[in-house]
């Protein structure tokens, strides 16, 4: 559980430094997002999580 928790600290840490560093970025993705279809967002999304997930397993030496 001490994991998942770090885990779930480290994405709002990243996710504040986004906001905090670079808001008119962030703002141009959100305009931009509504023109992606959701085909492509959802593979994306899948290739982000097929990701995490291989990372973690190479980190924790499977």
């Amino acid at each position: 559980m001490s994991d998942f928790l770090t885990g779930i600290a480290f994405f709002l840490i990243i996710e504040g430094l986004v906001y905090a560093l670079a808001p008119s970025v962030l703002r141009r993705m959100a305009e931009y997002l509504p023109q992606i279809s959701e085909q492509q967002l959802r593979v994306c999304g899948l290739a982000a999580v097929a990701l995490g997930v291989v990372m973690v397993w190479f980190i924790r030496g499977a």
